[in-house]
């Protein structure tokens, strides 16, 4: 079975990384990015202001100088849900495909999880001498054979020739003697008391021997570029010879903490509170496959963000808090400031109303995730998730929806997204969603999208998958 996403074709050469990732499926159906097909509401939701094509409508998006900055999050600009992940995804794509991203060869050991780059291809037979498929006899002729004194085990040079009548004990994974006829198990044969071998049942000649080239030959495409690496993938590729594999390097990622209300230790006092989202966003991030190459708590300071900002060499930098219009909200101002394209401004989204997404330099982009935690999870999985995915070169995941267990009351004009849990074959929703809360993603398997004005017990509803919870999603596609 051919994993998904991924190229089939035998002849596939090195490529650089926007070709790889060009490769790696971004659909699995009607819907661009991977999502499953949307509901009728979310299709219909759609003013006046957005009845531009996506494109056109994310650069016609400026910056709102010359009015009451809060003017930004009026609804008739922020983007909707399934608009938004589109434009993300849309963005790296172009940014992916104007940059030369160096392929790397890797150890095995420091490729799981990354996108192969170069087809995996055999760099010697194997198996690569025919060998024992079990404990037993070699045995050459037919029966009843002389055993010979010394056996052979796995690890040591090819042994003396059998010649008919003979037999010799061999272990699982050694090298067949020239002249074998068959491998005979230990449980079907006997030595009578003269030292002669007999065996139980037919012998069938090449029974239980694998030979040489069995799986594959040198030189045979083993798995295409766009292969994700797996623990699976590390042995075959152990196997077939590889120390290293050429992959599409991890997309690196900046993560700016914002807030001066924030304590990095400790219990919350004094109007204070601990920073949950610098502990959960960068191995958040790593699982989505990025590179973090820097956590900076930079507080409510606008020359310490603009000096953070312009100082990055990240592919994606992500911030929290500060992008709404407050008097230290200063992710738009400094984006203002550097000259950054707007991309998204706002989604119509809950929670996470406020998150945005901007073009920060040719080959950078900026997510301004919400400042609540939950809400800042549902920035996570609308722009970043996309952002990273794609950069990353790995396949968009499989659409999936459930019906839900019980009915869930919707924003009037805005998408939801709902921890829930798997049980059967249904999703449960979790209490403890609010935009502050992380009581319920903490012991949640997905997010439920649910559409404007709600959703009834029972209505199938997309599931976004979680990093951790993919045993969980794959109830869906057995």
């Amino acid at each position: 079975m051919t994993a998904r996403g991924i190229r089939t074709d035998e002849d596939a050469d090195d490529l650089d990384a926007e070709e790889a990732l060009a490769l790696v499926k971004q659909d699995h159906g009607p819907a661009p990015d991977g999502r499953a097909p949307a509901s009728p509401a979310h299709r219909g939701h759609r003013t006046a202001h957005d009845s531009r094509a996506p494109h056109d409508r994310a650069r016609a998006t400026s910056w709102p100088e010359a009015r009451d900055p809060r003017a930004a999050h009026a609804r008739s600009r922020a983007t909707p849900w399934p608009e938004a992940r589109e434009t993300a995804a849309r963005a790296v794509r172009a940014a992916a495909r104007n940059a030369r991203r160096a392929l790397v060869p890797v150890p095995l050991d420091a490729a799981l999880g990354l996108t192969l780059a170069a087809p995996l291809t055999a760099l010697t037979d194997l198996p690569s001498f025919d060998t024992s498929a079990m404990d037993g006899w070699a045995v050459a002729g037919p029966g009843a054979w002389e055993v010979r004194d010394a056996g052979v085990l796995a690890g040591h040079a090819e042994p003396e020739p059998l010649t008919d009548g003979t037999a010799v004990r061999i272990a699982t994974g050694a090298r067949i003697p020239p002249g074998t006829t068959a491998v005979l198990r230990t449980e079907h044969g006997r030595v009578d008391d003269r030292g002669r071998l007999h065996a139980t049942r037919e012998v069938v000649p090449g029974q239980d021997t694998r030979p040489r080239g069995q799986e594959c030959r040198s030189g045979d495409q083993l798995l295409p570029v766009g292969t994700q690496v797996t623990p699976a993938v590390l042995g075959l590729a152990a196997a077939a010879g590889y120390d290293a594999v050429t992959v599409v390097p991890r997309p690196r990622a900046d993560v700016f903490v914002l807030g001066d209300e924030l304590l990095a230790g400790g219990l919350p006092r004094d109007g204070l509170i601990r920073d949950a989202l610098g502990p959960m966003l960068p191995p958040w991030l790593r699982a989505l496959g990025a590179e973090v190459t820097a956590v900076r708590r930079i507080g409510d300071d606008a020359e310490a963000l603009h000096r953070a900002l312009t100082a990055s060499d990240a592919d994606v930098v992500v911030t929290t808090g500060g992008t709404a219009a407050g008097p230290v909200d200063h992710v738009r101002p400094t984006l203002r400031r550097i000259g950054a394209e707007l991309l998204v401004d706002g989604v119509q989204v809950r929670p996470g109303h406020p998150m945005l997404l901007a073009r920060t330099k040719e080959n950078q982009h900026l997510v301004g995730l919400p400042g609540n935690p939950l809400a800042a999870v549902s920035g996570l999985l609308t722009l970043a998730e996309p952002l990273v995915r794609i950069l990353a070169a790995r396949p968009a995941p499989q659409p999936c929806a459930m019906p839900l267990a019980e009915e869930v009351q919707g924003h009037p004009h805005d998408t939801r997204l709902v921890p829930v849990v798997l049980r059967g074959d249904r999703a449960v929703p979790l209490h403890y969603n609010g935009p502050a809360m992380l009581r319920g993603i903490a012991a949640a398997d997905a997010l439920a999208v649910v559409p404007p004005g709600g959703a009834r017990r029972g209505q199938e509803t997309e599931l976004l998958d979680l990093p951790w919870a993919s045993q969980g999603i794959e109830v869906c596609f057995t």
